[in-house]
């Protein structure tokens, strides 16, 4: 924030008050709101191409809206921002209380979700909300359903107490799961509105643990798009083109070993790369000390053919978390042209496509990977084959960036660990995550001299996009009075 003289801390009544109001509003209004929310399929637009006809983004941002209103917080003006074509945004502002305060805190989360996905437990479903142990299951809670709720309900801890706040504005996307092509629009059209940003709260990151307060120091990049390989106009019998006809899937193969070392993992393009800062190696040591070997061990692995685990690759925890999110890596997420395998017959195919996801280290620049991706994979096609990338992205976002959390401002690090001790017994720890915010860069650049708090509660095993998905609903609790004690703790 700005250079004020920094605000003594709170009591340990006053912390303590905060963690208890947060714990009575979880109980009675945040989960019955986030049961409702998980029960509807709002897939973000990447995942439903007729989201607007379906009307379920809209609903779960009026939804929230609602929610909010019935909160009647003092100071408090909402609206949903609609335009033409984009992705509807729940914008709110909230008065300052505190004399003198002249920047903003900007709080942001998003209420679109991924797809389904398979595997889930028998008794659990992606759009059947359950309580089991604590823990909330269902698509989207966690990632990142419950910003809104907890950004607000930090708002009235801290009203309730009557301590005082600087100027606060949350935004809550609906576009963020597909690249959140729509937010610079929307971010166009609020500027003056978001003021002098001097604090970022992002709600939509994730955990080492759920012992104590987790900061992320920095977020990986991102390229996903579709490669097909076509090799003819329709399928024809194997026993009779094999052998002459190239098989699309051995192509697709000769492709993809221009980008990856199939026997390490290890991406081959050096453009892909980045040096890692110290600081960032340093945090990872300090980070596997706290983890041990629950930095790779808290997969859900599978058994191998002799009966014990598989293996990561590697098992040191400090490589681990920097493998994690700081060195670029490859997945295929998704495939098309292959039959099921009891409708597989003897045909040689006429084409095979994977969707890519390809993880850049935080400071690379995604937009010219995206570039230098399509050219590596399409450029000489084996057998001159039709080999074609396509990148995903919505207003022509081709690529998104990823981000590199600031150094701390002495009250922020202070504000910081005291909120991890009153909430958690606990220290502060620090940690970077493999995932994606867009707007983190977004921000950065628009407000460079902000302050950043980057959490969320996605833990061990929460399984964010994959089955089984849940939120930890203790550890949600705590983040949300440890937000509050943040933003009373902003000079």
């Amino acid at each position: 924030m700005n250079a004020r003289d920094p605000l003594p801390p709170l009591s340990d009544d006053a912390a303590q008050a905060l963690a208890a109001y947060s714990r009575q509003r979880w109980d009675e209004a945040i989960v019955p709101a986030l049961t409702d929310y998980i029960a509807i399929p709002a897939k973000s637009p990447l995942f439903d191409a007729d989201w607007q006809a379906h009307g379920l983004l809209d609903r779960v941002v009026t939804d929230a809206a609602a929610w909010i209103e019935a909160r009647r917080v003092p100071g408090l003006r909402l609206e949903v921002i609609r335009q033409p074509g984009r992705t509807p945004l729940l914008c709110f502002e909230i008065d300052a209380t505190r004399a003198g305060s002249t920047q903003t805190v900007l709080m942001y989360g998003h209420l679109d979700k991924q797809p389904e996905f398979s595997g889930w437990r028998a008794d659990l479903g992606p759009w059947t909300p359950k309580i089991d142990g604590g823990l909330l299951y269902g698509r989207g809670g966690a990632d990142d359903g419950y910003a809104a709720y907890a950004a607000i309900t930090a708002v009235e801890a801290l009203k309730a107490q009557g301590l005082p706040h600087p100027r606060i504005v949350g935004l809550i996307e609906t576009g963020e799961e597909s690249g959140s092509g729509d937010l610079p629009v929307h971010l166009d059209a609020l500027r003056a509105r978001l003021g002098d940003v001097g604090l970022v709260v992002c709600l939509d990151s994730g955990a080492g643990n759920y012992d104590q307060l987790w900061l992320t120091t920095s977020l990986r990049g991102m390229v996903s798009g579709q490669l097909k390989v076509e090799i003819l106009s329709e399928g024809v019998h194997s026993g009779d083109a094999s052998g002459v006809v190239p098989s699309s899937f051995r192509i697709l193969r000769q492709v993809l070993d221009r980008l990856e070392d199939s026997a390490t993992g290890e991406l081959l393009p050096r453009g892909f790369h980045v040096e890692i800062p110290v600081e960032r190696v340093e945090q990872a040591r300090q980070a596997a000390a706290i983890l041990g070997e629950a930095a790779w061990r808290n997969f859900p692995w599978a058994c191998g053919a002799d009966g014990t685990p598989t293996l990561p690759t590697t098992t040191d925890p400090t490589e681990a978390l920097l493998r994690r999110t700081w060195r670029p890596t490859l997945s295929v997420t998704g495939v098309d042209g292959l039959p099921p395998l009891g409708s597989a017959g003897n045909v040689l195919r006429p084409h095979t496509a994977f969707k890519l996801s390809l993880r850049l280290p935080p400071t690379a620049d995604a937009h010219l990977a995206s570039q230098q991706l399509k050219t590596l994979l399409e450029d000489n096609a084996p057998y001159n084959a039709c080999v074609t990338f396509a990148p995903d992205g919505r207003a022509g976002a081709l690529g998104a960036d990823g981000w590199n959390a600031p150094t701390l401002a002495p009250w922020l690090e202070r504000a910081l660990e005291d909120a991890s001790q009153a909430q958690y017994g606990a220290p502060l720890a620090y940690i970077g995550q493999g995932g994606t915010i867009p707007l983190m860069g977004l921000l950065q650049r628009g407000f460079p001299q902000a302050q950043m708090m980057v959490c969320g509660v996605l833990g061990p095993k929460s399984n964010a996009h994959g089955p089984n998905e849940f939120l930890h609903i203790d550890y949600a609790r705590r983040l949300t009075a440890a937000v509050a004690q943040v933003i009373a703790a902003c000079p």
